[in-house]
């Protein structure tokens, strides 16, 4: 135990809490939190699922990444120097927010949603590529959970914090705070501690847009590395499903905005730190693998909480219940993917390749969750939360191909990692 300890007890795990935090704080000033400022403001559950498609950026986010592993900015080196120019545009976009009126200028508000995701996306780059690039084979696990811990706070902050801030000011004032916070995370990347590079950047067009796809194919297969892009897609859209529309869900069915944002920010955010240091520690005892199987199983099984509250209604314990467990379960299954994600990457290429894989995770919770909304208004909640449990389980039939129980997970002699 104390030996598995020690693996989060770095200055590179500090690091890694810090700007999952900065990388997670952005992701619901476009989404969640936005949904809630449109509900609260009268517009329509259909406008609300199609600002799912402002978060495009996180789906092509692969197109732009070549630049962040080829170009070294002149200041903080190759990984902490994008952070720091992504996270500086993200203040400014953020604060414009306090600018918008979702009634009177919704064509404003998804432009700026959209400036907010881009950056956001590039911060999410560079992040992931420094995460990839920091951590040893052994660590996987431990780093996952760890970045995955900072990440859920912020989402937490971001939705729990928000709410309860909005039933004390208006919404303009709230992103304006939020650009506030958002700005202490730049001295999260300029003391982090800068990884390695044991490899050389790409030097031309060629290595920096084809190798990556070359490399990862070449390793995998074109056929089985077709598959393993359409497993990350499926992987979690049953969680995409709840995501989108918890918030419309919640308000809808009568909860306040305090009471939402108290429970998430409370026991919700106890739930994900458990969930995320359990799944870190799971993993990393038991592998990617039979990880994947047992928690994508909780988060498809998790769905099932929110169909029951839909089916009470306004019932304060069946709430509690159901953002604790998605909330643990979330923890759980993150922390699996994103060490399956990390053992696909080669260091060269980690920000290509990453944005690659995690760009097709995201095609599912913004292509696919553009449907949400008009699909809850056709099949009422308790249906809807059904039905995200259920699209849930083409993804689990792909791990026998991709994840075999008995086998060792795909893994990659990454540079000074032998």
């Amino acid at each position: 135990m104390q030996s598995f300890l020690k693996v989060f007890q770095s200055q590179k795990m500090v690091a890694l809490l810090l700007l999952g935090f900065a990388s997670g704080l952005p992701l619901y000033l476009s989404d969640r939190t936005l949904q809630a400022w449109m509900t609260v403001e009268g517009i329509d559950l259909k406008t609300i699922g199609l600002f799912s498609l402002v978060a495009l950026p996180y789906s092509l986010k692969f197109l732009w990444a070549p630049f962040l592993d080829r170009f070294i900015p002149p200041f903080l080196g190759r990984r902490r120097g994008w952070l720091v120019i992504a996270q500086v545009l993200l203040v400014v976009a953020i604060a414009a927010m306090s600018l918008q009126s979702p009634k009177q200028a919704i064509d404003l508000l998804a432009a700026n949603a959209l400036a907010i995701a881009f950056f956001s996306a590039t911060q999410d780059i560079a992040a992931d590529a420094y995460r990839t690039d920091v951590l040893e084979q052994p660590e996987l696990g431990a780093g996952a959970a760890i970045f995955v811990l900072g990440y859920r706070i912020a989402l937490l902050l971001t939705g729990a914090l928000a709410l309860r801030l909005a039933d004390q000011m208006p919404w303009n004032s709230v992103y304006l705070v939020l650009a506030a916070v958002m700005s202490i995370s730049i001295l999260f990347s300029i003391f982090a501690p800068e990884p390695v590079l044991q490899v050389k950047p790409p030097s031309n067009l060629a290595e920096m847009v084809i190798q990556p796809f070359q490399e990862f194919f070449g390793r995998s297969g074109w056929l089985r590395g077709g598959l393993i892009l359409l497993f990350i897609m499926l992987y979690k859209l049953g969680d995409v499903f709840v995501s989108k529309m918890a918030t419309p869900f919640l308000l809808q069915t009568g909860f306040t905005q305090t009471a939402i944002g108290d429970i998430q920010g409370g026991m919700g955010l106890i739930a994900t730190i458990v969930g995320t240091l359990v799944g870190g520690a799971l993993l990393s005892r038991i592998g990617i693998n039979r990880s994947l199987w047992v928690f994508g199983g909780l988060q498809a099984i998790s769905n099932l909480a929110y169909f029951a509250l839909a089916q009470v209604g306004q019932n304060y314990m069946g709430l509690v219940l159901a953002v604790n467990i998605e909330n643990f379960c979330g923890g759980l299954g993150t922390a699996a993917f994103l060490g399956f994600l990390m053992s696909l990457c080669n260091q060269r290429f980690s920000a290509t390749q990453f944005a690659l894989l995690s760009s097709f995770m995201a095609v599912s919770r913004d292509l696919l969750g553009a449907s949400t909304g008009q699909i809850a208004d056709q099949t009422g909640w308790p249906a809807f939360f059904l039905l995200s449990a259920i699209v849930a389980i083409p993804g689990l039939l792909l791990l026998p191909v991709f994840a075999p129980w008995n086998s060792p997970p795909p893994s990659l002699n990454r540079p000074g990692s032998d």
